[in-house]
């Protein structure tokens, strides 16, 4: 049998209440899926295949964290930290961990990639080709987002970020940090070394759409990730969004199979919005037209959503949803509440805010 290497790292900490600190840390990492044991007065939390083990010797916390690769540890390393520091508050001001990862100058998941084109798809929907190395780990289909570092403009010069000791993410002036801005990898090209991600423009751009506005072909584009859900194995997939999402639905219909089924709905300006999906399934694609009203101010997608007729034959079911929070909250309510999905049978996201800053 081949024995896992294992990745470790340790710190030690007094905290104030230790016992409630550690309890409270605990509950919340169960609600974002890990697993909690205690044996003796060792509280065990198991997350992803990483391990945190939290014990008391004399009047510290000893923290001890062991994953199967430096970017787990990595990742496990941060979360503690973060959320010691969110609960024990001053108390944890002052984490220094040892073991592996010590050395880490960058995040594991950062990565420089540099513009490479500039196509814009659809009068309102503009795609930036970027090269970079090792583009394969934004292939995989159960994490369709990335962090893109949005420089501010008045900078001469890039600021990257860096792992403190604490295991944070760490900023040379963190007053001119840039801003972090989530968005669907379109596309990944291995061969050619290149991805591509969308941006939709319009008049209030945000520090995203300003990027994508002002780039210009050579410049270096800072991201984290990938991250956050994606793709599910389903019979039939109902997938409805915005412009914001149409990225993120354009990718999942090209990767499912031909045996997949179901509803896909687009809400956009208007029919010049429209972009050629490329898919092999059998789910029905319907573009929903705002024709002049605001975005984020029609029912279009609510609409659509509750009226959409499910499959009564058994069949496993999958919903994904990307749009503004109002419609967020209305169609989640009614997914949870009127259709009586489980947890694991859908996904539904605000990508944006009306109102707020945009992407």
């Amino acid at each position: 049998m081949t024995q896992t290497t294992l990745f470790r790292a340790q710190t030690q900490i007094e905290l104030s209440e230790p016992e409630a600190i550690i309890a409270e840390l605990c509950d919340h990492m169960v609600e974002h899926g890990a697993e909690v044991e205690a044996r003796g007065d060792e509280r065990i939390l198991n997350v992803r295949g990483a391990c945190a083990r939290f014990s008391g010797q004399g009047r510290a916390t000893v923290v001890g964290l062991s994953a199967p690769s430096l970017e787990g540890l990595y990742f496990l390393r941060m979360a503690v930290a973060a959320h010691l520091k969110e609960f024990a508050g001053a108390s944890a001001r002052t984490i220094l961990w040892t073991g592996d990862g010590g050395d880490l100058a960058r995040p594991p998941n950062f990565r420089i990639l540099r513009l490479q084109a500039i196509r814009d798809l659809t009068p309102h929907m503009r795609r930036l080709t970027l090269a970079g190395d090792d583009v394969a780990r934004f292939a995989p289909l159960d994490a369709l987002h990335v962090n893109v570092l949005v420089q501010r403009p008045e900078l001469s010069e890039p600021q990257w970020p860096r792992v403190g000791p604490d295991g944070l993410i760490a900023w040379s002036d963190p007053s001119t940090r840039p801003a972090f801005r989530k968005y669907t990898i379109s596309a990944v090209d291995l061969p050619a070394g290149t991805v591509a991600i969308d941006f939709v423009l319009h008049p209030d751009a945000g520090p995203g759409a300003a990027l994508a506005e002002r780039a210009v072909i050579g410049e270096e584009v800072g991201t984290i990730g990938p991250g956050g859900g994606g793709l599910v194995a389903a019979d039939w997939y109902l997938l409805a969004g915005d412009e914001t999402a149409l990225p993120a639905i354009a990718r999942m219909l090209a990767h499912l199979p031909p045996t997949a089924r179901g509803l896909a709905f687009i809400e956009v300006a208007d029919e010049r919005e429209i972009q050629p999906l490329e898919h092999d399934t059998q789910i029905r694609v319907a573009w929903l037209f705002r024709n002049g009203a605001m975005a984020g101010t029609t029912p279009l997608l609510i609409d659509a959503v509750e009226a959409a007729v499910f499959p009564t034959d058994g069949s496993r079911v999958y919903v994904w949803v990307g749009c503004e929070f109002d419609a967020f909250r209305a169609i989640r309510t009614h997914l949870r509440a009127g259709r009586g999905l489980r947890k694991d049978e859908h996904l539904v996201v605000a990508y944006w805010r009306r109102g707020a800053i945009g992407p």
